[in-house]
């Protein structure tokens, strides 16, 4: 079919093999080619979600640990520790 989009050759290895062979169960009566478009917009929904999670922990744990510090150093310490280095 003529396209103006860019195309991409695969190799089909054992281990894309096994790939496929198992999407073909979950899509049946699909073609091979079809099965690694699938395969490939399936794992960037997975990466999506997995990014988003990361993201979401990474955010909840600065949340918990949000100002754990606040009053352990006094005030105008970071002053007072620069005045003893050497300029």
């Amino acid at each position: 079919m003529p396209t103006t989009r860019p195309r991409h050759q695969v190799t089909e290895t054992d281990e894309l093999a096994a790939a496929l062979d198992e999407a073909a169960l979950r899509w049946p009566r699909v073609s091979r080619g079809q099965l690694i478009t699938r395969l490939a917009l399936e794992g960037h929904r997975a990466i999506v979600v997995r990014q988003r999670e990361y993201r979401s922990s990474r955010l909840d744990a600065l949340q918990r640990h949000a100002g754990a510090l606040t009053g352990v150093y006094p005030v105008n310490y970071l002053a007072d520790l620069r005045e003893d280095w050497p300029e």
